[in-house]
């Protein structure tokens, strides 16, 4: 699948496009890497590290659908990273946020139809399963306008696909590294915003992985949903630091308490393999897919009437000590 290939990255230089860049360069022969982002200086960085001669950089936007259609000629593969992602300061720019992630995904989906690109996989979120927040909504909007790109690209055979995941263990902005910082600076408390909060967490390599695995599975229109452990933001804090007391600061604008990735309502639509689930397609594509087979010949199950898969109910939890682990080894 990715062997010989032109892979672009929109938003390339983030946590995401980083290890992506690096487990592809270790385990994999393409022809081309192109990082499309924004930011002049983490290219510049990026290069000092990745300077390989497959490597390119080209400074876009996702807003720029003109820019990207000229970036994307002769690429094959396209993954969609690029995203407004703090939740807070979503809410209070909404318009900023809705540009990017509703009208970047449409950007990218024009652009990729425009060039015949092989296989599209954009990122999501749990926080896009019933937002209550604009960052969660306009993912929502951004995955339904992936879907439902299957259903109006005529005779191109261009496939797209969404995977949705949780929160990154030591990706940049998250709760791990802002922990750790503040403990390492002698914090005398940790804020937590609620004592019940819980999170769906995984790790970076792992998200790598899962999006390259679908790449080889996608037949268009499937959310990819990875199997993944729980924990409690509580016992997160006292993980990592085990004598400092916990201070409550209540929850932030737009914060969920538990988080969601297959919503109840999205039950009958989704099927369960080994190590995954799929929601598949609302809506009913002009040639039918049996997603209860995909690409690589995987059987699936449908899930039963009213299965939820939240971040409280999940029946795999993250321990403490597996939670340390995996910060000695970012």
């Amino acid at each position: 699948m990715i062997e010989g290939k032109t892979i672009l990255i929109t938003g390339g230089t983030g946590s995401f496009g980083r290890k992506f860049v690096k487990t592809i360069l270790e385990n994999f022969k393409p022809s081309k890497i192109i990082i499309y982002s924004r930011d002049e200086l983490k290219q510049y960085e990026m290069a000092l590290e990745f300077n390989q001669k497959c490597m390119r950089y080209f400074i876009g936007d996702v807003r720029d659908k003109e820019r990207l259609i000229k970036a994307m000629n002769g690429v094959d593969i396209v993954i969609h990273a690029a995203a407004l992602k703090h939740v807070p300061i979503a809410e209070y720019n909404p318009m900023e946020c809705i540009k990017t992630n509703i009208n970047g995904a449409q950007n990218v989906i024009d652009a990729s139809l425009e060039n015949g690109v092989s296989n599209v996989i954009a990122l999501s979120t749990d926080k896009a399963a019933n937002p209550i927040n604009l960052y969660g909504a306009t993912k929502l909007a951004s995955d339904k306008l992936f879907v439902a790109a299957n259903n109006f690209k005529g005779k191109s055979a261009t496939k797209f696909s969404v995977v949705r995941y949780g929160n990154v263990i030591g990706s940049r902005g998250s709760v791990v590294p802002f922990f750790k910082k503040i403990i390492e600076e002698g914090a005398k408390e940790i804020p937590i915003t609620d004592e019940r909060m819980s999170r769906f967490w995984i790790t970076l390599e792992e998200s790598v992985l899962f999006v390259i695995k679908n790449l080889e599975r996608m037949q268009g229109g499937e959310i990819f949903v990875p199997k993944i452990p729980s924990m409690k933001i509580v016992d997160l804090a006292s993980a990592l630091a085990p004598n400092t007391p916990i201070k409550i600061i209540g929850v932030r604008p737009g914060e969920k308490l538990h988080e969601v990735m297959i919503p109840e309502d999205d039950s009958y639509l989704s099927i369960e393999f080994s190590d995954h689930f799929v929601i598949t397609p609302t809506i009913q594509f002009q040639t039918p897919i049996n997603y209860l087979c995909n690409a690589i010949k995987e059987i699936g199950k449908q899930v039963e009437s009213g299965f939820e898969y939240s971040s409280k109910n999940n029946k795999e939890w993250l321990e403490k000590s597996e939670l340390l682990r995996l910060c000695k080894e970012i």
